[in-house]
């Protein structure tokens, strides 16, 4: 599969004062198998130290010193390293922290090595009280489940991709291609962008061994609980987990999610997903200014999970999306407003970490909110993912005028349209809008 992140991994590579990267993400994103791709296509050879699958190679870590671990790795694999022609490969790498902060002295001391890390559960690793994290000498790069262009070129698509990422062509798509192009929007929501599920689709074309795999994956990171969550914490986050994706696009209140038990026990829940790469908050910010973190509220937030065909398993909702022909309705707007939201976190700066941020004011007989705010050459563009007839964009208007801002952004179904104060994109042009 071509995956985006690919190309900040060949700049990585030319990078003159290069530093060893750390590939970030949750489990089953594709980190291990674009990793093996890059070693295969751009080195001569290429190592791979797997610390889950071989705890032994845990012990070529006792001390810090880059040629003694080098002379290590050669003992324990067999295979010789050239700098600047070998990639070594420290997947899992949570498992050995040590690793991680011998990372420093590769950089310092060792900066013709290739040298790339991941681990599934890494953040962790990195969050710890008692580590030592190499600050400034290791680069960090972010990975999410496929986007819906990346979905597109696994299915063959390519020349379709390249046409709607041309903006001239974009704004005089012809009807029956906008048309195919929905439909594939749509399957995408049903199958996401999981790669083992986008693989098994289009080696078997079945939908239910896909669904099979959806839950296949549900359940690892269930088991994963334990392996960052005390005891006492896992009851409450089965709670959080099953009950969050029903929340997609609303304001989290933890009594909505059960109000038996302590607000601070199910914030910890949430916090511990997050840190997992599971869901991701949408923060409530002011319009008014950049940066918009500056601007949060830490108890105003709204979910976004981390797969839209995760969504889909979790909550049975695959013949609503199948049956509606408006795809802002599904699920109550919830699949559109994922859709959107993971879209606009798998195209942002890999090389830093995804936010993403909505605008809301809760006044009597005049509240108003609109879906994600972005900052867009410097400015601040305010995006609402509504339906294409039947949604009014009162919200929208109201922000433009309150923050005079020129232009606001409508996401729906609907074909690509450009007023003076308002730009419509269809589903599938949401990356030729951010990369025009």
């Amino acid at each position: 599969m071509q995956r985006r992140i690919y190309k900040s991994l060949l700049k990585w590579k030319a990078e003159k004062n290069r530093k060893p990267l750390l590939l970030r993400g949750a489990r089953q994103i594709g980190k291990t198998y674009i990793v093996d791709e890059f070693g295969k296509n751009e080195f001569n050879s290429s190592i791979t130290l797997n610390f889950e699958r071989n705890p032994e190679y845990k012990g070529i870590f006792v001390s810090y010193d880059p040629e003694e671990i080098i002379e290590k790795v050669t003992l324990f694999t067999g295979s010789q390293i050239l700098k600047g022609e070998t990639l070594l490969f420290l997947d899992e790498i949570q498992e050995c922290p040590k690793a991680i902060m011998s990372l420093r002295y590769f950089y310092e001391e060792m900066p013709d090595l290739h040298i790339i890390g991941a681990g599934s559960l890494l953040e962790f690793s990195l969050q710890a009280t008692d580590y030592r994290m190499p600050v400034g000498r290791v680069q960090y790069l972010y990975m999410y489940p496929l986007s819906f262009s990346e979905f597109l070129i696994a299915l063959k698509e390519e020349q379709l991709h390249d046409y709607i990422s041309n903006h001239l062509k974009l704004s005089e798509i012809p009807e029956e291609l906008h048309l195919k192009l929905i439909a594939y929007v749509r399957k995408y929501c049903i199958i996401g962008g999981m790669p083992a599920v986008v693989k098994a689709y289009i080696s078997t074309r079945d939908i239910l061994t896909c669904q099979r795999i959806q839950h296949s994956i549900i359940e690892t990171y269930q088991d994963d609980f334990a392996k960052y969550a005390r005891k006492f914490q896992l009851k409450y986050l089965k709670k959080v987990f099953s009950a969050i994706t029903s929340l997609i696009g609303q304001k989290v209140v933890y009594t909505n999610i059960d109000s038996t038990i302590k607000s601070r026990d199910l914030k910890a829940a949430v916090e511990l997903l997050e840190t997992a790469g599971i869901i991701y908050k949408v923060k409530k910010t002011s319009g008014a200014g950049l940066p918009f973190e500056a601007n949060t509220k830490e108890a105003y937030y709204k979910p976004i999970f981390l797969d839209i065909g995760l969504v889909h398993a979790i909550n049975g909702i695959y013949s609503e999306t199948i049956k509606e022909t408006d795809l802002t309705a599904i699920y109550k707007g919830a699949v559109a407003e994922q859709f959107v939201g993971q879209e606009l976190i798998a195209l942002s700066n890999n090389y830093i970490k995804s936010s993403l941020y909505y605008w809301a004011r809760e006044a009597r007989n005049s509240s108003a909110e609109i879906d994600f705010l972005l900052s867009k050459n410097g400015g601040i563009v305010p995006i609402e993912v509504k339906s294409g007839k039947k949604g009014t964009l009162r919200s929208l208007l109201l922000f433009l005028k309150t923050y005079k801002t020129n232009q606001g952004v409508k996401i729906s179904q609907t074909i690509y349209k450009k007023e003076p104060e308002l730009l419509s994109i269809p589903f599938y042009a949401i990356e030729n809008y951010l990369n025009e």
